[in-house]
């Protein structure tokens, strides 16, 4: 069947099946990060990710390392997708509840259209700008939960960690569009582990002289953060992100919280409340009235282009 597609049709699947696999990591990694330290998390993650990946791009390394003419962007593209973005997103989870990670990431589209108006000078309408100021105002909100259901509390901190991820993300999504049809996605992937695995050494070390021993949700969380969430997860982002703009890629984000939400329930006993549906709300109908048109749901993109 998907042999029949465009190479558009397949970037688009690409990128719906990386986001529903990013979607049910945030209450994976929640539940395992109640047995395992959130650097050491990281650094067995991509490690192990990049361990991975190796059998699969050595034959195209040093094809891939002669065709570099600018590590500079290979190493922000790491720095910001990889580091910037895992080191805040587990240091969030830790303090707020799962299912704010991906409402807050879906936020990330409305950044991403600013900073491409910017930077990859596309377009950005009256419309988008009030998209924009509705998701803000969404988020905001999101971000503010704790303080207006029960005071301050350590999961407003949290949630400001989630934002610094997701800005991390918008970076890499960013660089990620002038970088990814120059070069091979897969060891694009493989260097962007690399080198966030060798970030991660001097936060974890501390975590590994006074490791707890470990049992069953660190081991869930390894394997999954390695294989799905890593490996496999980002190499689709990276192929889909050389097909389509950088501002249409963010917009598959807010499969997220779809998918989260559904997991979190059952697993960790997370349930939205009544301001958490209304922040959630203004997110996605703030993405709606930037992009202006139904057709950008990932569904209907795949199917109906």
């Amino acid at each position: 069947m998907f042999h029949n597609y465009s190479d558009r049709k397949r970037a688009i699947l690409a990128l719906i099946l990386a986001n529903i696999i990013w979607g049910a990591a945030s209450p994976i990694f929640k539940f395992s990060l109640q047995n395992i330290p959130p650097f050491t998390l990281a650094l067995f993650r991509f490690t192990i990710a990049s361990l991975i990946l190796l059998p699969f791009v050595h034959k195209e390394l040093h094809r891939f390392t002669n065709e570099v003419r600018n590590w500079k962007e290979i190493v922000l593209y790491s720095l910001s997708g990889v580091t910037i973005n895992i080191i805040f997103f587990f240091l969030g989870l830790k303090l707020t509840e799962s299912i704010n990670a991906p409402i807050i990431g879906s936020a990330g589209p409305i950044v991403i259209i600013i900073a491409s108006s910017f930077f990859l000078k596309e377009k950005i309408t009256h419309k988008k700008i009030i998209g924009v100021g509705t998701s803000f105002a969404g988020v905001v909100l999101i971000i503010l939960l704790p303080l207006l259901e029960k005071g301050i509390d350590a999961t407003i901190l949290g949630n400001l960690f989630l934002v610094l991820a997701t800005l991390g993300a918008v970076g890499q999504t960013l660089v990620g569009r002038n970088i990814a049809s120059k070069y091979s996605p897969l060891p694009l992937t493989f260097w962007a582990f690399l080198i966030g695995s060798i970030t991660f050494i001097p936060f974890a070390f501390g975590e590994l002289m006074n490791l707890p021993p470990l049992d069953y949700r660190a081991f869930i969380g390894i394997a999954y953060g390695a294989i799905f969430s890593s490996a496999l997860a980002y190499s689709l982002y990276a192929w889909g992100l050389s097909k389509i703009q950088a501002s249409e890629a963010g917009l598959f984000a807010y499969i997220d919280p779809v998918v989260a939400m559904a997991i979190a329930y059952p697993l960790l006993g997370e349930k939205p409340t009544g301001l958490f549906v209304i922040g959630s709300l203004l997110v996605f109908i703030g993405i709606y009235i930037a992009e202006g048109r139904i057709q950008y749901h990932p569904i209907n993109k795949l199917f109906k282009e």
